[in-house]
């Protein structure tokens, strides 16, 4: 038995497919079928039963499987581990962030990177949680700084949390709501309301808070997952940005932007942390982003 044997099984497994796994390895399938029945052979039973066109795992091929991934995974750690050392470097990052922290962090980060590990390549990636869990899981990227309430436990996830970022509703100087000197939710629903995808709970919280007609998903009409153009957007136009105080830091500290004191208070916030693959070997560089995130990501 081999690592190459047990990369055929976990492919075949994966694909369903003689065919597909072939080309996913870019073997012949002769090949393919030679090497599982060497492995099937070594281990003393069947791993698939062919059922017409279909190929199912037989309850070993099951069993097998399992401990296949992680075998797997343990090389391939190895290998990076490897790697890494032999560079004497801090090695490149890989980071998806969420739309909270990526306003808070990406511009500062990347600047500080730039000025002081130039040759340290750094590649941010966003988008929505679920697609950038599926890069991690295919080790696209090195871990995700997202808002864990997002996020499901799972066994091949470590999940630790950095912050709390309060939420807040955010207009221009000079927005006719900045004058009033109380202001209730249905006042703000008389205007374009920009954020953010926002998590379940705090989607609750909402409704709980403010009726029906304050759930996301029926008030909110600018969503974009990069927050920079909603507090551009909102610096320009009578929008009113729903998410963390610290993602309008710049603009409140030089009074372009108020905060609105909503009837009641809004008294909800985004917990946010890192999600990275259990038992991955992590690249230097990570641990730069660990004490950076945990400086940076404060409220306003």
């Amino acid at each position: 038995m081999n690592l190459r044997q047990l990369e055929h099984f976990v492919a075949l497994a994966e694909t369903g497919s003689f065919s597909r796994a072939a080309l996913r390895l870019h073997v012949t399938q002769p090949a393919l079928s030679r090497s599982i029945q060497q492995l099937e052979a070594e281990l003393g039973g069947a791993l698939v039963d062919r059922v017409g066109k279909r190929n199912e795992l037989t309850p070993l091929g099951g069993e097998v499987l399992s401990r296949a991934r992680l075998i797997g995974f343990q090389a391939s750690e190895l290998k990076r581990a490897g790697e890494l050392l032999a560079s004497g470097g801090i090695g490149e990052i890989r980071i998806g962030f969420g739309a909270g922290p990526g306003a808070v962090l990406t511009v500062p980060f990347m600047r500080m990177m730039a000025a002081t590990h130039p040759r340290t390549r750094v590649v941010v990636s966003r988008g929505a949680v679920e697609a950038q869990l599926r890069a991690l899981r295919a080790r696209e990227i090195d871990g995700l700084l997202i808002d864990i309430r997002s996020v499901v436990p799972a066994s091949d996830l470590r999940i630790e949390h950095v912050a709390d970022l309060r939420g807040a509703f955010l207009c221009r100087r000079g927005h006719p709501l900045a004058r009033l000197k109380e202001v209730r939710f249905a006042d703000v629903l008389r205007f374009p309301i920009a954020s953010s995808p926002i998590s379940a709970e705090v989607r609750r919280l909402l409704v709980h808070r403010y009726g029906p007609h304050a759930d996301p998903e029926l008030c909110t009409t600018i969503v974009c997952e990069d927050v920079a153009p909603l507090i551009e957007t909102t610096l320009t136009t009578d929008a009113v940005f729903l998410g963390t105080a610290a993602a309008g830091r710049d603009g409140l500290a030089s009074g372009d932007l108020v905060e609105l004191a909503l009837t009641p208070a809004l008294s909800a916030s985004g917990t946010f942390g890192f999600v990275t693959l259990a038992g991955r070997t992590e690249a230097p560089a990570m641990s730069l982003l660990r004490e950076f995130a945990r400086e940076h990501l404060r409220d306003a």
